[in-house]
């Protein structure tokens, strides 16, 4: 059963940002314009530290620099003669090009042409920036300006007893939401995953229910299966099952709560950032309030292996775009939140490859 209970994202019109499109964009001009509405990840925040870095966007190349007053997010373009700035430096919370040495303050203003140090310079020699957040471990940016979401809701990342992870990110060659709708499926387990915590005597998919959001879905999803390895080589077996929780932010985030025996619990933040088409880089973010005196390698590599059997899956699948049209392929009565997350997207306007 999905319950909406009349609870809508409001969102600005899909054209709020009038702009010109990324050089060479593969997305439609609609999904593009309606993507860029929204918050989404770019960059480990322990990366951008005290030298530029780049990082891309729904086709838009971006760059990073960290000031005194934040991380500055920027096109990755020197205004002069078009040299990228990742190709500079960083000095004084300031970003330097290394063609002619324009450099350019924590808000993106030309302040020094070192070719004419008396020159008045414009303020319309000024840097294409975007708004940034810093959560999570992660650099957020949103490209119309206008973000239409909130960032995801992860209290476990604040609370105190818990250890937090940031591990790697993750590409893919696939579209963002086959990346998160694979996160949400819970009827692969069994056949995906049968080595690290799916259970072949187990493959039914019992019944659950889909709730709407005023940010997505709620999914609560409790199965036999779940066979959670501890460092100290004890299972989490329990007989009545182990409780899932997903909250999804849309439109490419998700958050995964396991519940498990004596008030274990792993969450997971997975968020899928659309650098183009059919590229996407995976940022997730582990925390756990077990096995807290034992070194986070294992619970590293535990949860990479499970993303990269994932990937091998939607890395293949045809069409590589999601369908919105529900009668594309066929579904079964597990798949309830992979219909209810299509719906989703297409009630914000995404076409039918809207692909990210």
């Amino acid at each position: 059963m999905i319950d909406s209970r009349e609870k809508k994202l409001v969102l600005p019109p899909p054209t709020s940002y009038e702009g010109p499109l990324p050089r060479n964009c593969t997305f439609s001009e609609s999904d593009w314009r309606i993507l860029a509405n929204f918050w989404h990840p770019v960059a480990l925040a322990n990366k951008v530290v005290n030298q530029p870095v780049a990082a891309t966007l729904l086709d838009q190349n971006l760059v990073l620099y960290r000031t005194s007053k934040g991380v500055v997010a920027a096109n990755n373009l020197c205004l002069h003669r078009g040299v990228p700035l990742t190709m500079g430096w960083c000095e004084g919370g300031e970003i330097i090009c290394k063609y002619h040495g324009f450099r350019y303050n924590n808000e993106g203003q030309c302040i020094n042409i070192p070719a004419h140090p008396d020159a008045v310079i414009p303020p319309k020699l000024r840097l294409h920036t975007y708004p940034v957040e810093e959560k999570y471990g992660l650099i957020w940016v949103c490209l119309s300006g206008h973000p239409a979401n909130i960032l995801p809701d992860v209290p476990e990342w604040d609370t105190p007893g818990y250890q937090c992870v940031i591990p790697e990110p993750i590409d893919l060659s696939a579209a963002a939401g086959r990346q998160l709708e694979g996160f949400l499926d819970v009827a692969h387990f069994t056949w995906l995953h049968p080595e690290i915590f799916g259970d072949c005597n187990s493959p039914v998919a019992p019944q659950y229910p889909v709730e709407k959001t005023l940010t997505g879905l709620h999914i609560k999803y409790r199965s036999e299966e779940g066979n959670y390895l501890r460092q100290d080589g004890t299972e989490y077996t329990p007989g009545d099952g182990v409780l899932r929780v997903f909250d999804v932010t849309l439109p490419f985030s998700a958050r995964l709560v396991v519940h498990m025996p004596d008030g274990a619990r792993l969450a997971i933040l997975n968020s899928a950032s659309p650098i183009s088409i059919r590229k996407t880089r995976l940022f997730p973010v582990l925390m756990r309030n077990y096995d807290l005196g034992e070194p986070v390698e294992p619970f590293i590599a535990y949860n990479n292996k499970i993303f990269d059997e994932d990937r091998d899956v939607v890395q293949a699948q045809c069409p590589e775009d999601l369908p919105m049209d529900q009668m594309e392929e066929v579904h079964i009565r597990a798949d309830r939140t992979s219909i209810a997350y299509r719906q989703e997207l297409a009630r914000l306007g995404l076409g039918r490859s809207y692909t990210a």
